[in-house]
């Protein structure tokens, strides 16, 4: 196994047709359904950069931008942003295509955590990776800056050390109303 990785090596994409057995009550297509096709391009991505079986540690915000439409092609990309030890960070990006106009829809994006893992279950070490342009330093620098803030955010809120006074001001103005026992 190669001690460092390109992203370009690990990227993946795929594009599915929008079914009508993809789609909610309202028509459109299922948030469900693009998160189990995000989950599985940034799996393909992960497993594709380590070698290795992997698994979902976490998800970093999923905002849906636009609705999918029944009928529409729905392109994924998934490419390494960040690899520590034995984790990578995977974005992946979702796009629709209307098939008779052409249009095109950034329907969202989102950063994949994945793991990967031993037939043992343990962790395995992944490879490096090697940044090739500023796109890449970019990607790379915001999710060390997002798994610090992460990291301090969880910190910041146990229980044990969680100060309510703290944060009553943060609690004014917003559609709640204390009633502390």
């Amino acid at each position: 196994m190669k001690k460092f990785k390109t992203a370009k090596e690990s990227r993946v994409s795929i594009t599915e047709l929008m079914l009508p057995s993809h789609s909610n009550f309202g028509g459109k297509v299922h948030g469900g359904h693009i998160l189990s096709l995000m989950d599985q391009i940034a799996f393909a991505c992960a497993s594709k950069h380590s070698q290795a079986y992997c698994v979902t540690a976490s998800v970093n915000r999923v905002d849906f931008l636009n609705p999918i439409e029944v009928g529409e092609l729905v392109t994924l990309k998934a490419s390494i942003n960040y690899t520590g030890r034995t984790s990578m960070v995977v974005g992946v990006r979702v796009e629709s295509q209307n098939v008779t106009t052409g249009e095109r829809r950034h329907c969202n994006s989102s950063y994949f955590t994945m793991v990967a893992k031993g037939e043992n279950g343990k962790n395995l070490p992944v490879p490096g990776l090697i940044l090739t342009d500023k796109q890449g330093v970019r990607r790379f620098a915001r999710s060390v800056e997002r798994k610090a803030s992460a990291s301090s955010r969880d910190t910041k809120f146990e229980p044990a050390k969680f100060k309510v006074d703290d944060y009553l001001k943060t609690i004014e103005g917003e559609n709640a109303k204390l009633d502390l026992a």
